[in-house]
């Protein structure tokens, strides 16, 4: 039976993660997952890059001592093997690739600058596997701090994919156009009128955390489950608030507190969009995914990382 510890690094546009989990494979071939640290950082990408274009040389110094940082704990953990992913503030940012180029001849941590499609495709098809998406259509739906995932799912098969330059930390610095919200609309009406009873697999913090405020406050029975009428109803109740207000009432870190109103905004959207009344929340991160997919690679034996 082989043991082994796996690790991903997800560098956002609002937090950065470390994951890392421990795999064992029996003499089948069947094999399981169990999380052994998971670390979040609210580095706050995005805030820069969002509104001067570039990473400045104090969010640069953060990032450098949090990989150093990471790193370290990949050596504690002895971890076999990593894959490190930065998505769209590092898509965006002027700079971002000198920055990459900077972290890797000082730490030896190669992180990779994934397009929008690829990360729509590593958070479906996890999806798909975990048997959340395999009878019925579904709109798999990420929201991040810089932009937004959205993968179209019939019976299990991915029918569309999409990354919209949509996120959170975009939209509360208003870097976000009006007609990126309106051609986003369009398509998925396209999709709505192809596709019917269409229900919405959500991923991401704001989202996991809104579900379960959500299960809290009505006792539901089912902890990963969230009804667009319940999401209408606690986002109408924290857009009242101030920031602090949502802080101290809902027990939000600050980080939280300020983003997880254009998250659900952009969940409310894509739903009267699609038509949808339910969005499934199974709790799936990119990291979990980026895991997923690696250690698939590492399997087959076409595992190119580090």
């Amino acid at each position: 039976m082989e043991n082994s510890n796996i690790a991903a690094i997800d560098i956002g546009s609002n937090g950065a993660r470390l994951l890392i989990k421990n795999v064992i494979e029996d003499a089948a071939g069947n094999y399981e997952f169990s999380k052994v640290l998971f670390l979040r950082i609210p580095l706050r990408l995005g805030k820069d890059v969002f509104t001067i274009g570039e990473i400045t040389p104090e969010r640069e110094r953060m990032m450098m001592c949090m990989i150093k940082s990471y790193k370290q704990l990949m050596k504690l953990y002895n971890v076999a093997e990593y894959r490190a992913c930065a998505t769209s503030a590092m898509r965006d940012a002027a700079n971002g690739r000198k920055v990459l180029r900077k972290i890797l001849r000082k730490t030896g941590v190669n992180i990779e600058i994934i397009p929008g499609s690829e990360e729509a495709r590593l958070l479906c098809d996890n999806s798909v596997e975990s048997g959340y998406a395999r009878k019925g259509n579904y709109a798999y739906m990420d929201v991040g701090g810089g932009s937004t995932e959205i993968s179209m799912i019939s019976d299990g098969r991915i029918v569309g994919s999409c990354s919209y330059n949509l996120g959170t930390l975009r939209i509360l610095g208003g870097a976000v156009e009006d007609e990126t919200f309106e051609r986003m609309k369009a398509e998925l009406a396209q999709y709505a009128a192809a596709y019917p009873d269409i229900s919405i697999i959500g991923s991401g913090g704001n989202i996991n955390k809104l579900c379960r405020l959500y299960d809290s406050g009505k006792g539901k029975k089912s902890k990963d489950t969230l009804p667009v009428d319940g999401l209408r109803r606690i986002y109408g109740e924290m857009k009242s608030l101030t920031y602090r207000e949502r802080i101290e009432r809902y027990s939000l870190k600050p980080d939280r507190a300020d983003v997880i109103i254009p998250a659900a905004e952009l969940f409310l959207t894509v739903a009267d969009a699609l038509g949808c009344k339910m969005i499934h929340v199974p709790n799936i991160s990119l990291a979990d995914c980026i895991i997923d997919r690696l250690y698939k690679k590492m399997r087959e034996g076409t595992a190119i990382v580090g």
